[in-house]
Formats: C-alpha cells, sequence, structure tokens
C-alpha cells in the first residue's frame, strides 16, 4: 500500500485525483479537506496501485500551531525516523509546483533541511514536483510507483 500524507491543504486530494483521471482536473477544480481517510485506486498498465490518502487532520502529531513548511517538517521527520519504515522508499512531491509557487521549492527544501536529510537519513529520498492543474510531473510520480512499489 502507498500512504499519502501531508499537511492541511498541501494538495493531496487533487494530486490522487490527477493521477486517477487528469481529465478530471483543471484550473478550476477544488477539493474538500480529507476528514479521515480516503483510498484511492489507480492503474497504471495493467496493474492497479492502492494509495491511502489521510487527511491533514489526522495527524495528531501535528499540533495546531504549526502551519505550510513546519508541519509538513514535522511530518516528514516523523515518518523518517519510524522504525518501522526505516527501509521505506520515500517520494517527496513538492505539489501545486504552478508558476506561483515554483519560486518556493528551494525555500521549501531550506527550511526541511533536505541536503542534511539525505545525507542522514537511512530511506532513499526521492524529490520531485507535480502540478494537479497542468499534469507537470505525473510521469515521474508514476515511474516512481511502478518502480518502487
Amino acid at each position: 500500500m502507498i500512504i499519502c500524507l501531508g499537511p492541511v491543504g498541501s494538495g493531496k486530494t487533487l494530486l490522487l485525483k490527477s493521477l486517477k483521471n487528469s481529465s478530471n482536473v483543471d484550473s478550476t477544480t477544488t477539493a474538500v479537506p480529507t476528514n479521515g481517510t480516503d483510498i484511492i485506486n489507480i492503474k497504471i498498465e495493467d496493474t492497479s496501485y492502492q494509495i491511502r490518502e489521510l487527511g491533514g487532520s489526522m495527524a495528531p502529531i501535528w499540533p495546531k500551531y504549526f502551519t505550510n513548511i513546519s508541519a509538513a517538517g514535522v511530518l516528514l521527520y516523523t515518518v523518517l525516523v519510524h522504525p518501522l519504515l526505516k527501509n521505506t522508499p520515500i517520494l517527496l512531491v513538492l505539489s501545486k509546483m504552478d508558476a506561483s509557487y515554483r519560486q518556493m521549492r528551494n525555500e521549501a527544501l531550506l527550511m526541511l533541511q533536505m541536503r542534511r536529510l539525505q545525507k542522514e537519513a537511512t530511506q532513499k529520498i526521492t524529490i520531485t514536483e507535480y502540478s494537479a492543474i497542468t499534469g507537470e510531473g505525473k510521469k515521474d510520480i508514476i515511474n516512481w510507483i511502478t518502480q518502487k512499489i
């Protein structure tokens, strides 16, 4: 099973809708926050993959006072140090990478201390960008899923 995690408003639902069927997402698409969990099945060639989205409100480790990158960083570090996940491949998707968010990529990676993290983590961390609106980055995600799962 693949787990999709991220803070509230990070674009998890649109990412999954777009992976399932790109024609369902355009610039007018909005998403309702996921309360609890949602299971999405996507088919890539002849193989089905189950992705469980955990709504941002489900993560009790995210204090209400964290926002944006801070919440994502807390979640990422918590996932990486969990003993059951020490050899699990990790795909870090920088979502909402439309033109207005593009400049935030380097800032996000800097705030997450990605260089240090990639050196210290036991997992192989792959970083990719994705836009549910344009579909940019979709092939990278699908390739990662088919190679790692």
